[in-house]
């Protein structure tokens, strides 16, 4: 009998809830699809940034313990990528878009794949110069040629599935889907950008209490909504006054009250989000295509899809690749414009804080599973916790197979994750020691309820989040004795992360 299919999809700095089915007003139709026909995952976690997310998904372990960054060597031997355990079963594996971990793609001592699609440049969407097909350059690409992004990455996917069908029909197969989008800059096709105009012109304090009412309505969270962070942004953001030279005086630096804005910096703030809302609207349409290659392969029923976002949305403001051109209008080519604090609070409602942060507002994804041959509940949310590294032993399961291949040796740590297919046909507990968090200071760690978590230099915090998943109400003075038990826990992981990672630090 063949072996069920696996796809991967991973956007990129997509908000917990952008997407319809997790309360957003964007328009997502395949994505609302597959998980009002799957189940949704409520609490399940990123590792707050885009390489360690990636590091966790494709290898299976916290990416402390295998010190990924795109500057640095070699994963080491033991920190193999899921083409490693896949391919001995018979599978064919595929990747196209982002790929972010040290290593390439395609070469097997690296990655694995049999086919890649490798976009290497992240700061442009309508025109990129360093791509590469099998680990070899292509020719530029720009937007004459009609070249964009996400459509790029749809495309070499459903290449590669007519490859797949021509000459491998008989095997199963493994496709990872990285889009880049809605990672900054933020741009769009024009057609997709004027399906939002005027919707967001109420502001983010009024959008966020709409997806609250949602995010209620469809059982997804029952916590309160945080309060805007109006001083907190990422360290690295260029200054409000250099915002205001570089972008001009439209831009906004802060979560600070809609009301307070100005009337101009309104107009602008809601320009940039029809801009962010058309990027998940687009992916969203290319999802489609490759869920209707799928239908016409015959092979939709025995494929298991996996959609996630890579962490929460993004407070950050700057600008790269070939800068900002003032005078462009927002969403093309020539603008290099970021979503930032006031409207990433809005898409990671109802939580705090942002990507790279490791409170909810930074690690919260959704986890939308869908396997037609494999889920008798759908539609059905499951609230069991889950982390990026259990993903790859979920797909092990399905797969029926081992997560110990001789090539690991017996002195190498295991999988850091759990399977979390037992949950596909009800929600139930998965028995794990504790979900891990550590990303440039900031620090967390989850022990089924507990949740302990500091920013960069500040105090420990404690959180029960089955009542407070919004992490509002600090019970550390409380409960001291919980604060002790989970501190030394985390910082004895650590430790053993580092140890295994050969780094002088960890985060």
């Amino acid at each position: 009998m063949k072996k069920t299919n696996l796809v991967m999809i991973v956007a990129d700095d997509m908000g917990f809830s952008d997407a319809g089915c997790y309360g957003g007003e964007i328009s997502t139709p395949n994505l609302d699809a597959l998980g009002r026909n799957g189940v949704r995952f409520t609490q399940h976690y990123s590792a707050g940034r885009c390489w360690p997310s990636r590091a966790c998904i494709l290898t299976g372990q916290y990416y402390q313990q295998v010190p990924n960054h795109p500057d640095k060597g070699p994963l080491p031997d033991w920190g193999r990528t899921i083409p490693h355990y896949l391919k001995p079963l018979g599978y064919r594996c595929y990747h196209t878009g982002k790929w972010h971990v040290n290593q390439v793609p395609t070469i097997i001592r690296h990655g694995g794949f049999d086919r890649s699609y490798y976009i290497r440049d992240y700061d442009r969407n309508f025109a990129v110069r360093n791509h590469q097909l099998d680990d070899r350059p292509l020719p530029p690409a720009d937007q004459e040629s009609g070249y964009y992004s996400s459509t790029a990455i749809a495309q070499y996917g459903l290449d590669f599935l007519d490859e797949h069908e021509r000459q491998h029909e008989d095997d199963p197969f493994f496709l990872y889907v990285g889009f880049i989008a809605p990672h900054f800059p933020l741009h769009a096709p024009r057609e997709d950008i004027d399906v939002y105009r005027g919707r967001y012109d109420e502001g983010w304090d009024r959008l966020r209490e709409e997806r609250m009412r949602r995010l209620y309505t469809e059982g997804i969270l029952s916590c309160e909504l945080s309060p805007r962070q109006p001083d907190v942004k990422p360290e690295w953001n260029v200054t409000p006054e250099q915002l205001e030279e570089l972008i001009g005086p439209g831009e906004a630096p802060y979560a600070c009250a809609w009301d307070d804005l100005t009337a101009e910096q309104k107009r602008f703030q809601a320009r940039k989000m029809e801009v962010h809302a058309a990027m998940i609207h687009r992916m969203d349409r290319e999802i489609g295509r490759l869920i209707d290659k799928l239908k016409a392969m015959g092979e939709y029923e025995n494929t298991v899809i996996m959609f996630v976002s890579d962490n929460g949305a993004s407070a950050e403001q700057i600008i790269r690749g070939d800068g900002h051109d003032k005078s462009a209008v927002p969403g093309t080519e020539e603008s290099y414009l970021c979503l930032g604090p006031g409207w990433s609070t809005n898409c990671n409602t109802p939580f705090r804080y942002h990507k790279s942060w490791v409170h909810e507002g930074g690690v919260a994804s959704p986890l939308i599973v869908h396997w037609p041959a494999g889920i008798s509940t759908p539609g059905e949310l499951r609230k069991t916790p889950g982390h990026f590294v259990d993903l790859l032993p979920t797909m092990l399961e399905i797969a029926g197979t081992e997560a110990m291949p001789d090539w690991r040796g017996a002195d190498t740590p295991p999988l850091a994750g759990v399977s979390l297919a037992p949950a596909f046909n009800g929600d139930r507990d998965i028995p794990r020691d504790f979900i891990f968090f550590s990303h440039i200071g900031h620090r967390a760690i989850r022990v089924d309820d507990w949740k302990l978590v500091s920013v960069k230099d500040g105090p420990w915090e404690l959180y029960n989040l089955e009542t407070d998943r919004s992490e509002l109400h600090d019970l550390a003075a409380q409960h001291p004795e919980k604060v002790a038990e989970l501190e030394a826990l985390w910082q004895k992981t650590a430790m053993e992360y580092q140890a295994q990672s050969g780094e002088p630090r960890i985060g």
